[in-house]
């Protein structure tokens, strides 16, 4: 059952599980779009974007054709503000800053960051310890490219643990992906609206520790946030 976080009379807001394709992979209807679908058949559903299979956390699913074309126009106008949470068990090279960069792709499906700046993929975060060798970082992708908080945390040697592709050793062996959208902002039709959804499975997402930073960081635009 997909958890609905909130309902618009325009649009859904759901929580998406982790190790799940946004689209369907193998066998019809597996997919999460199709998931939400078939659970909210009462409405017509139009994905305006998108989670990779190993993030969880929280979707878009608007009601119609116009209100789709109303958030494609938002998020190509960096408009509606995201924001994710992620664990790392490798020490970064910066605890805090922002990650900026071109991207091409590179072999089995991955990304590179590049040290050019055409077309940069941008993200700014923050990171604090949680544990022994642990620790959670909150990020704000400024720009909306394929895998770019996988390969920014990754460029500053923290991969995320449990991506199959960025991380290695014993980051692949991991409970699930730790990667999670945790908040989304936005102005619709004159409405300032703020959607939260923290994450729910993961032992390292779980622990105190992490619950609680998670916590003090829920006013997340009230951050110093790089301009």
């Amino acid at each position: 059952m997909i958890e609905i976080i909130a309902e618009h009379e325009d649009f859904y807001i759901v929580n998406k599980p982790s190790n799940v394709n946004f689209h369907d992979e193998g066998k019809l209807g597996e997919g999460f779009f199709n998931q939400a679908a078939s659970q909210l058949s009462g409405s017509s559903l139009y994905p305006v974007h998108r989670l990779d299979k190993l993030t969880s956390g929280l979707v878009i699913l608007a009601k119609s054709k116009s209100s789709a074309a109303a958030f494609q126009e938002l998020f190509s106008q960096h408009q509606i503000q995201k924001y994710y949470l992620a664990i790392s068990c490798q020490k970064p090279k910066k605890k805090q800053g922002t990650i900026k960069g071109d991207m091409s792709k590179s072999r089995r499906g991955a990304y590179k960051l590049l040290r050019t700046a055409e077309n940069p993929a941008i993200s700014s975060f923050f990171s604090a310890s949680i544990g022994q060798g642990v620790r959670l970082f909150i990020v704000k992708p400024l720009t909306g490219k394929t895998h770019q908080i996988r390969i920014a945390l990754a460029s500053i040697a923290a991969p995320i643990l449990g991506d199959y592709l960025y991380a290695k050793g014993a980051n692949q062996d991991a409970d699930r992906g730790y990667l999670h959208a945790y908040q989304l902002h936005f102005n619709w039709q004159g409405q300032a609206l703020s959607f939260v959804c923290s994450p729910t499975h993961g032992q390292q997402f779980l622990t105190r520790p992490c619950l609680e930073k998670i916590e003090q960081w829920k006013n997340v635009e009230d951050l110093p946030w790089p301009k």
